[in-house]
C-alpha cells in the first residue's frame, strides 16, 4: 500500500495547545474533547538479543505521515491530540524518541529543547542498548538519537520529501539484499555476498551478481570487504568496480591502519561506497562511524545512533567504546583534512592524494588474532552468522503475521485515564513550524524563553499556559 505524507504549509492554523504526549498506564478512549493514538503495537522494534531501540527510519517516517496528517485534519481541529504510550520502559523510551524526533524534525526544535520537555518533572526513559547478547558496555540515550536526527538534517541525510518507505523496507529484508544507505548517495551497509545465492542457517545468501544492477543504479563504484574472502573480489572488479578488502575479526574493533585505509579509499572513491562485513552491522558501522565523525564531526554517540536508525543493530560490543575513544582524533584529523583541501584547492593542486594506492588490502588481526583461526570466519558460526539467522528469522514472522501551525507540546506523567479529572505536570512550549522538514538557522527574533506561571508555563508568545 502506498503510503502518502505531504510535507506542506497547513492552510489553517491549529491551535497553539493541541498536541500532548503522554506516558500512561493503561489505554484511553478518544473523547468529543481529545483525539487519542498510540503506536505502541503498530510500531514495534525487531530485537535481534537485549536491544529495543531506536525506531529505524521507515518507522519514524509512517509515524511523521500519521501524526501530521492528524494535525492537518479538519476533523480534529478543534480537538486536543494525545499522542501516548501504555506499554512498558522499552516502549516508553521509543515513544519519546518519536515525538522527541518530531519535535527536532517539524518544530525546529533544537535537540536539548525537545528532551529537556521529555524529561519534564524528572520524567525518565531507559537508554538504548546494542545488539549483543551479554552485558551492556555502552548506553545510548534519547538525546543522543535527537541530536543523530538534527545532524541529519542538518547534513541533508534525512529529507523525507523524497524518501521512499516501500523501497527502504523492501531492500532492508534478507532475501532483497539486506541493505541501507547510511548516507545517502555515500555510504550503502550490506550484507557480506557469497559464492553462490542460497539459504544457509535460516539466512537468504547473495552472490556477488545479485548487488550489480542495483550498485550501478546508484552509482556505487567501490566495495570495501572487511570479513573474510568468501568470494572472489574479481566478481566485482570485472564488473568495473573497485574492491578492497580490510579484514579484521569478527566483533573486533579495526586497527588504526585499517582505520587510515579505509578513510582514504573513500575520501577517494569517485561515487558511492558500499561496505560489507559478515552481516554489515557491527565491522562495517564502525568504520563508517569514523568516517562520519571525522568529515561531518559528529560525535560518536550521535554517529551511532543515526547509524542504527538506518541500520539496527549496527556498531556491537567494543566497538562501541573504540568509536568513542576515537572520536576527538578523528575530529582533529578532520580538521587537518579541510584545512590541507582548502589550502590545496587555492593552489590550484589536487585536493587529495593516495597516501596508501600502494597497498590493495590490509589484513590484520590485531589483539584479537587469536581468538579464531585463520578459517575460522570461512568455517565456524560467527557473531555475524548469529544476527544474520536473527534477522532472517525475526523478518519472517513480521511477513506472516511542512507544518505551519502554532503547537504546545506537553510532556507529562497520568496515573489515570480521566484526563478532565487531572493535574497536568507539564513543560509548554509554543513554536510555529513552516515548510518542509529541514533545520533552519535560529533567529535573533526567536520568542522569549518560558516562565514559569503558577503551575504551569506561561509561554509569551500566545499568552496561554
Amino acid at each position: 500500500m502506498q503510503v502518502n505524507c505531504l510535507f506542506t504549509p497547513s492552510p489553517r492554523p491549529s491551535p497553539p495547545d493541541q498536541l500532548y504526549f503522554a506516558v500512561l498506564k493503561q489505554k484511553i478512549k478518544s473523547t468529543g474533547e481529545r483525539h487519542c493514538f498510540c503506536v505502541d503495537e503498530e510500531l514495534a522494534y525487531e530485537n535481534f538479543y537485549a536491544d529495543f531501540g531506536p525506531l529505524n527510519l521507515a518507522m519514524f517516517y509512517r509515524f511523521c505521515c500519521k501524526l501530521t496528517k492528524k494535525l492537518k485534519s479538519i476533523m480534529l481541529s478543534r480537538k486536543k491530540i494525545i499522542f501516548y504510550t501504555c506499554g512498558d520502559q522499552k516502549k516508553q523510551a521509543n515513544a519519546a524518541y518519536l515525538i522527541g524526533s518530531y519535535a527536532v524534525m517539524h518544530l525546529n526544535m533544537m535537540p536539548e529543547e525537545a528532551h529537556s520537555l521529555l524529561v519534564s518533572r524528572n520524567s525518565t526513559y531507559i537508554p538504548f542498548r546494542d545488539a549483543s547478547f551479554g552485558t551492556c558496555m555502552y548506553n545510548l540515550n534519547i538525546l543522543d538519537c535527537l541530536r543523530g536526527v538534527h545532524k541529519a538534517l542538518q547534513y541533508g541525510w534525512l529529507d523525507f520529501s523524497n524518501f521512499d518507505v516501500e523501497e527502504y523496507e523492501h531492500y532492508e529484508r534478507a532475501e532483497n539484499g539486506d541493505l541501507n544507505w547510511i548516507i545517502p548517495g555515500k555510504f550503502l551497509a550490506f550484507s557480506g555476498p557469497h559464492p553462490k545465492s542460497k539459504i544457509e542457517n535460516g539466512y537468504p545468501l547473495h552472490a556477488p551478481e545479485a548487488y550489480i544492477p542495483y550498485f550501478r543504479n546508484h552509482n556505487i563504484t567501490t566495495v570495501i570487504r572487511l570479513n573474510k574472502k568468501m568470494y572472489d573480489a574479481r566478481r566485482f572488479t570485472e564488473s568495473g568496480f573497485e574492491h578492497h578488502d580490510l579484514f579484521f575479526v569478527d566483533g573486533s574493533t579495526p586497527t588504526d591502519a585499517i582505520v587510515r585505509k579505509f578513510l582514504n579509499i573513500c575520501e577517494n572513491a569517485e561515487g558511492a561506497i558500499a561496505v560489507h562485513c559478515k552481516a554489515g552491522l557491527g565491522r562495517t558501522g564502525t568504520l563508517i562511524g569514523c568516517y562520519m565523525m571525522k568529515h561531518y564531526c559528529l560525535s560518536a554517540a550521535e554517529a551511532i545512533a543515526w547509524i542504527r536508525i538506518c541500520r539496527p543493530g549496527s556498531i556491537i560490543g567494543p566497538q562501541q567504546n573504540f568509536v568513542e575513544d576515537k572520536q576527538n582524533s578523528l575530529w582533529a584529523e578532520g580538521d587537518v583534512f579541510r584545512e590541507k583541501t582548502l589550502n590545496e584547492r587555492e593552489n590550484g593542486k589536487v585536493a587529495v592524494t593516495r597516501i596508501l594506492s600502494g597497498v590493495d588490502d590490509i589484513t590484520i588481526n590485531g589483539s584479537n588474532k587469536n581468538r579464531y583461526n585463520d578459517d575460522d570466519e570461512r568455517n565456524g558460526l560467527t557473531q555475524g552468522d548469529k544476527l544474520r539467522a536473527l534477522k532472517s528469522k525475526r523478518q519472517a514472522r513480521s511477513s506472516s503475521g511542512s507544518l505551519s501551525t502554532l503547537i504546545c507540546l506537553f510532556v507529562y506523567s497520568l496515573v489515570v485515564p480521566d484526563l478532565n479529572t487531572l493535574h497536568i505536570d507539564c513543560a509548554l512550549v509554543n513554536r510555529a513550524a513552516e515548510g518542509c522538514p529541514s533545520v533552519r538557522p535560529r533567529s535573533a527574533n526567536r520568542p522569549p524563553p518560558m516562565y514559569p506561571c503558577g503551575f504551569g508555563f506561561c509561554c509569551p508568545m500566545s499568552g496561554r499556559w
